[in-house]
C-alpha cells in the first residue's frame, strides 16, 4: 500500500552570468535544490531529485508532509530608506 507524501518546495527564478533566466528550485523538508529552465522543468527535475534521495533514505520519508493541506507561501516587501548624502 503507497502513502501520499507531500514536499514543500520553493521557486525562485534567477539569472545566469549570460543573461539567460533559469528557475531554481528548493525542497525546504528535505533541503535538496535543482534547477530548470522554466518553472515546469524545475519542478519536474526536483521531484526527482527527492525521489531519488529518498531511495537511499527512506527514513526522512518522515520529514514530508503527510496531510493534503498546503502551507501558505507568501513574500512581503521590504524597502531601504534612502539616506541623505
Amino acid at each position: 500500500m503507497e502513502n501520499d507524501y507531500f514536499a514543500d518546495i520553493v521557486i525562485n527564478k534567477e539569472q545566469l552570468d549570460d543573461g539567460s533566466d533559469i528557475y531554481v528550485v528548493h525542497c525546504t523538508n528535505l533541503g535538496i535544490a535543482s534547477q530548470g529552465k522554466t518553472q515546469e522543468e524545475a519542478i519536474e527535475m526536483i521531484k526527482e531529485s527527492v525521489e531519488l534521495y529518498l531511495e537511499e533514505q527512506p527514513e526522512d520519508f518522515e520529514l514530508l508532509r503527510k496531510s493534503e493541506n498546503p502551507p501558505v507561501f507568501s513574500f512581503v516587501e521590504i524597502k531601504k530608506p534612502i539616506q541623505n548624502a
